[in-house]
């Protein structure tokens, strides 16, 4: 493995911010660190840098121990060959492209002929040769991202970190700089860890994510695993849209809510917890115009509501209805009224069983 994290913990005096996690990024692998403000995401990645320093627990990379802080053990940040890429990008407005992207290997001591024929290639790959002569201030907020991103890939690092690299570009901007990012990482072929509290960045970059919340791991999985099969409700709605209607056991089997009505769901793995809900993505969700009459049984879970809010989105409007104790989104091209009665259709598959307890552990 590239990065191996074991029983990582970090405190700052009394409070602890996380919590003894432990994972793995194998070489050419793509991870995610996910969760809101405080969670603890970027502490740990600053403890992989070695710019914050562990409280207890063992860092590798590429199967140097790099952290231990029991033994006494920490080898310095510019010793690791970590490639990091910052939130403000970190770049000296006082040094040139060139300058700025050849600083990691100035500190090294690295050859300055060597310097100057690495910083050429990094730039290369980039797209910013042409402009190494520049100043930042004669740069946009993307070539400036792209002037950081060459700093972290000059020298050929064993591991790239990003910290919330793109919340300073515009939409249209993050989404081509996470397709250079990703390319990027592909070409070198090393493990990459990167924190977002944006789903839609660790959705679409990611080989596997790790969910965060309050220091520790909710739950770690691949971006479809979460997205589909979320552990509980603070996954379920962390990672995408959702909605939840609460559910109790059936006697016998099956489930239904609180109002008495039988839903089909995707039990599977359930966790164990006091509490349950029903969680369903607002694109799997057929709606239809009335109360319709009974509809023969074809498997199908059949909720009867009111449109209460409706926001137009553009590819879709976005309906909230008020069906079974819970108001539910759907997404969906047709237009109803504020006001109308409709029917929704969910297939049992997509109507997943979580349990409302973040402390809830899968049997």
């Amino acid at each position: 493995m590239s990065i191996q994290v074991e029983a990582l913990t970090k405190g700052y005096g009394p409070l602890t911010v996380v919590h003894g996690i432990s994972f793995e990024v194998a070489r050419g692998e793509f991870m995610s660190l996910l969760g809101p403000s405080g969670c603890g995401k970027s502490t740990t990645l600053r403890c992989i840098a070695d710019l914050e320093d562990a409280s207890s627990g063992v860092i590798r990379i590429d199967g140097q121990t790099v952290s231990a802080p029991a033994q006494n053990l920490v080898v310095p940040v510019h010793e690791r060959q970590v490639g990091m890429v910052f939130q403000s990008y970190a770049i000296w407005p006082h040094m040139t492209v060139a300058a700025n992207v050849g600083f990691p290997l100035a500190i090294r001591k690295v050859p300055a002929r060597d310097v100057a024929r690495q910083v050429d290639n990094a730039l290369e790959i980039v797209g910013m040769r042409h402009l190494r002569q520049r100043h930042p201030a004669q740069l946009s907020g993307g070539q400036q991202q792209r002037v950081a991103l060459a700093r972290a890939i000059v020298g050929r690092p064993r591991v790239l970190l990003f910290d919330e690299p793109l919340s300073n570009l515009d939409a249209k901007l993050r989404e081509s700089t996470r397709a250079e990012i990703k390319r990027l990482q592909r070409e070198l072929d090393v493990a990459t860890v990167y924190v977002t509290h944006d789903q839609e960045e660790a959705l679409s970059m990611s080989d596997r994510v790790l969910v965060m919340d309050g220091g520790r791991i909710a739950q770690a999985g691949t971006p479809k695993q979460l997205y589909r099969r979320p552990a509980n409700r603070f996954v379920a709605d962390f990672v995408g849209r959702a909605s939840f209607i609460d559910v109790t056991r059936r006697d016998g089997a099956g489930w239904t809510t609180a109002g008495g009505l039988a839903l089909r769901l995707d039990d599977t793995d359930a966790p164990t917890a006091p509490r349950y809900q029903a969680m369903l993505r607002p694109e799997t969700i057929a709606i239809s115009a009335g109360g319709g009459a009974e509809a023969p049984d074809d498997g199908l879970n059949v909720l009867r509501g009111q449109v209460v809010e409706s926001h137009y989105l553009g590819a879709y409007t976005e309906y909230m209805v008020d069906v079974a104790g819970a108001r539910i989104k759907v997404h969906a091209a047709a237009d109803f009224d504020v006001g109308a009665q409709v029917t929704l259709r969910v297939a049992p598959e997509f109507c997943r069983l979580v349990a409302i307890d973040d402390t809830a552990q899968a049997p």
